[in-house]
């Protein structure tokens, strides 16, 4: 403790031998008077040193951990790969997470942070990159996320710093490429498929037109009015298969604008109440109070509640009721969903046809279902709506008491949710999507 104070005593020892010569000066020539003003002056200048030192250390950035890698990075290059498009993920040699960017979390979730790579990436071709890179090599590999909706990415990874020992992993997302090449290959098989027999049959009025029936007016208006209504056919296929393709290729984009469901419902609902009406079918809406907006796309949620509407009734009784109810399922809860419930009370669907309903050109009822004009893609693009909007669907239906459609969309994280903690929420009866478009 001396020693220390001898220490700071010889740091001021020149400061105050200097202050003397200079009061002493001060005295001989100029009077009492300019020593106390240089002496003002020196306390003046003693407080400004005092205040900028003690606010040193707020100005000064914090010291960094010399043991931890990220904190070599500076500020700039931290919020540059943070704000990169790419996937970007850094790793120390124990192949423990030191770094993820926005993007990086979109893809593998939050909670990241000092995990072994094995815990966040379970594939091992990308596993055995990330050893390969911890050893100075550099190594791409392509590979896929199945869950929650499949996306495929060219994974790179290389060491870039030796000493402390940091690797890189980055993502290229190809997902669009590669639906892209499967999409084309689809729709060339569905179309080819499914175009084979109102081509075939158009075909045949036509030459039976050229040949015998030429001169035959009932016959001629007879076949002409089938060709109409297997052009319209080709047409609604054509329009479903394209919209099915292009929901498909952007089903790996989360949407994030809220959107009003309620509004949402009420015009697909309108869309589809002339068709009602032909047969004689009530429409009614029930809606819940105080109903959160979802995160979505008002277009694509609309083309969904039509299809599932109508798809009600299509098959409801004639001359009886089409239910639509949306509801809170756990407000207040992390687990939140809205739910859209659309019930009929047509014949039902036996229990060993409901896991295929989803299915492309799946038909319960073949016959009838041509007859109502419908194309077997509808399921499949409710489906696809559906995973694109991170919700669920569900059904349940009985033969002979009619079919219940539930579509279970999360709200809109932006959203205050109203409402006290629901303890035991009742669930709606799970939900059935629709066979056919519009």
């Amino acid at each position: 403790m001396i020693a220390e104070s001898l220490l700071r005593l010889r740091g001021f020892a020149w400061p105050i031998l200097i202050g003397l010569v200079a009061g002493g000066a001060a005295v001989l020539f100029g009077g009492a008077g300019a020593f106390w003003g240089l002496l003002a002056l020196a306390l003046a200048v003693a407080m400004i040193a005092q205040f900028v030192s003690f606010q040193e250390p707020v100005l000064r950035p914090p010291e960094q951990d010399p043991d931890d890698p990220v904190a070599l990075l500076p500020p700039l290059t931290r919020l540059l790969l943070e704000r990169l498009p790419m996937p970007v993920m850094l790793l120390d040699e124990d192949e423990r997470v030191l770094f993820v960017n926005h993007a990086m979390r979109d893809v593998l979730g939050p909670g990241l942070d000092r995990k072994r790579a094995s815990s966040v990436l379970r594939n091992p071709e990308v596993l055995a990159a990330i050893a390969a890179a911890g050893r100075g090599e550099t190594v791409d590999v392509p590979f896929t996320l199945p869950v929650p909706v499949e996306r495929h990415f060219q994974a790179y990874a290389a060491r870039i710093s030796v000493q402390p020992a940091v690797s890189v992993l980055l993502l290229h997302d190809l997902t669009v490429v590669r639906k892209s090449e499967r999409m084309r290959a689809d729709f060339v098989a569905n179309a080819s498929h499914e175009l084979r027999t109102p081509l075939a049959a158009v075909t045949g009025f036509i030459d039976t037109l050229r040949g015998h029936a030429r001169d035959d007016a009932q016959a001629r208006e007879q076949f002409l009015d089938i060709m109409a209504k297997e052009t319209a056919r080709m047409r609604r296929l054509i329009q479903d298969l394209l919209s099915l393709t292009r929901i498909e290729m952007n089903e790996h984009v989360k949407p994030e604008s809220p959107v009003d469901l309620e509004g949402a419902v009420r015009q697909a609902v309108a869309g589809v109440s002339p068709l009602a009406a032909q047969d004689g079918i009530t429409v009614s809406l029930d809606v819940a109070a105080d109903l959160p907006r979802v995160a979505g796309e008002h277009d694509e949620l609309v083309q969904l509640f039509q299809n599932l509407v109508h798809n009600a009734i299509k098959y409801g009784r004639e001359g009886g009721e089409v239910r639509v109810s949306l509801m809170r399922v756990n407000p207040g809860r992390q687990d939140e969903m809205v739910a859209v419930a659309v019930r009929d009370d047509g014949e039902g669907i036996a229990a060993a046809a409901i896991p295929r309903l989803t299915e492309r050109f799946y038909r319960v009822d073949v016959k009838r279902s041509r007859e109502r004009g419908g194309t077997g893609l509808g399921l499949a693009i409710v489906k696809h709506i559906v995973n694109r909007h991170q919700g669920r669907l569900a059904i349940e239906s009985k033969p002979g008491e009619g079919s219940t459609f539930t579509v279970f969309l999360p709200p809109a994280p932006d959203v205050e949710q109203a409402g006290e903690a629901a303890e035991k929420a009742e669930k709606p009866a799970p939900s059935a999507s629709v066979t056919e478009m519009l």
